[in-house]
């Protein structure tokens, strides 16, 4: 059953304290480190320097060298050692000080870790969480501002998470952690200091289950991650003009929960969709898709989606926020299906 929020809240009813994400992120790496031995983080800078955006902050000084692992520059290498660790009973976290970097191990990740359990029959597994930020961070460039849920989702092997709060932050990882199978977990640079409510007890969330964040009656609005925020800001501006969205937050992009999504349209008949990727072969065509095949008839206007502009990221400040979906551009999709 999908999670259902109050009004931009997360789902609990217990909330002690606000964490920064990399808090969240940190908490639940040492939560199961503490718990299962086999478990160690490697990664550019994430032990002596304590995380190049301070998420393994401490952790060298409780675990130990042998399990909080400062790598070199070189992402094939590390990624190929922790697969092999992970073929051998390890369950290694690899932190990529982006996923830009990946693109360097990514025959690591796609020819290896994703195949491996098929490709032998059952006879290894590779329980193991590649993790890191996606997507633009500001004036970064070209090259250092993609965003590669879908180029990952695409992989039969792997699963996707990626966080929008401190809460899923925590939880999704706890789930990837403990998962048979390789997770890749998408992060931010632009949220890991923002805070948000965390329970004190432990939980987990589900990779593949979404969140209703807010019911709705009007039009179903999907999004995931950092675009949860501009989601959020939308819905407020339409809510002012009398439109009430159900806004959901996929949480996974593999598996997504197809099922939650369908529900809701069935409830508000209109669909948006939201994410910050380029459109051609995006996870926003593929809902757009999947909900044409699952509730065509109940669709009052065409799905429509909101991506980034289908070129590689300028530099310049104006640029680039001309180039991401912005509030204004949710807004203006929503009154299209609203109001065609």
């Amino acid at each position: 059953m999908p999670q259902r929020n109050s009004y931009f809240c997360c789902p609990n009813t217990i909330m002690a304290r606000q964490l920064q994400i990399r808090e969240a992120l940190r908490e639940a790496m040492s939560e199961e480190m503490r718990k299962d031995s086999n478990i160690l983080l490697m990664g550019e800078e994430v032990a002596e320097y304590n995380g190049a955006y301070k998420v393994s902050q401490g952790m060298l000084d409780e675990f130990g060298e042998k399990r909080v692992i400062d790598t070199p520059i070189a992402e094939l290498g590390f990624a190929g050692i922790a697969t092999g660790a992970a073929m051998n009973g390890l369950k290694p976290i690899v932190e990529f000080m982006t996923f830009n970097f990946s693109l360097v191990a990514i025959d690591q990740v796609i020819n290896a870790a994703a195949k491996m359990n098929s490709m032998s029959g059952g006879q290894f597994t590779c329980p193991m969480v590649f993790r890191g930020p996606t997507g633009s961070a500001g004036q970064l460039g070209a090259q250092h501002s993609q965003a590669f849920e879908n180029w990952f989702a695409n992989t039969p092997g792997l699963k996707v998470a990626v966080l929008s709060n401190s809460y899923n932050a925590k939880g999704l990882l706890k789930s990837a952690i403990i998962d048979p199978d390789p997770v890749i977990f998408m992060e931010s640079e632009q949220m890991y200091g923002l805070k948000h409510e965390v329970p004190e007890e432990e939980y987990y969330i589900p990779l593949g289950q979404a969140n209703i964040q807010k019911s709705g009656t009007d039009v179903t609005l999907v999004s995931f991650g950092k675009m949860m925020r501009v989601a959020e800001e939308a819905v407020k501006v339409l809510a002012e003009k009398g439109i009430e969205v159900e806004l959901i937050d996929l949480q996974s992009v593999r598996p997504i929960d197809y099922d939650t999504v369908a529900a809701s349209i069935r409830k508000t008949n209109r669909c948006v969709v939201l994410e910050e990727a380029w459109p051609l072969a995006s996870i926003s065509s593929e809902i757009s898709y999947m909900m044409s095949q699952m509730v065509f008839d109940h669709l009052d206007a065409p799905i429509k989606r909101v991506t980034t502009k289908d070129t590689p990221l300028p530099y310049a400040a104006t640029l680039v926020e001309a180039w991401l979906p912005n509030v204004k551009s949710v807004v203006d999709a929503v009154d299209a299906v609203m109001y065609r």
